[in-house]
């Protein structure tokens, strides 16, 4: 009975550290599959979206459109964390690595808690220019 106990117990104490996907990875498996879809339920109801020199702001259904011709044109295959801030407060930040089919870019992610989850304000992509 008492390693039923003890079991119990340290299941409970570990439960904290469990946590479930990581919003900013979420993002970044999503850019991996290309999959805009799913990506546009995540922006905010305005998001600034910076494809190489071209930057602006643009609703969820115009970022869609705007990625779709991105992967249109380059086809992902991978994708690797290189930085990601969780603070406390309400943003969350992380620049991965995007590897195509056309070549890598560095893309940057910046997520804003709502009352409901939390939402892509910001995604920046860019050539990748250290190697």
């Amino acid at each position: 009975m008492k390693l039923i106990y003890l079991s119990s117990f340290i299941f409970l104490l570990l439960l904290p550290h469990a946590s479930p996907a990581d919003a900013i990875d979420n993002v970044a498996n999503l850019l991996k599959a290309g999959n805009t879809k799913e990506l546009s339920k995540l922006f905010a109801n305005n998001v600034e979206i910076t494809i190489m020199e071209d930057e602006n702001v643009y609703s969820q259904t115009q970022a869609a459109v705007i990625l779709d011709k991105f992967f249109a044109k380059n086809k992902p295959q991978g994708i690797k964390l290189l930085h990601k801030v969780n603070s406390g407060g309400n943003y969350h930040f992380g620049v991965y690595i995007l590897n195509t089919d056309k070549g890598e870019f560095r893309v940057a992610i910046t997520l804003k808690d709502a009352g409901k989850g939390t939402n892509v304000v910001e995604l920046k992509i860019e050539d990748e220019k250290v190697k």
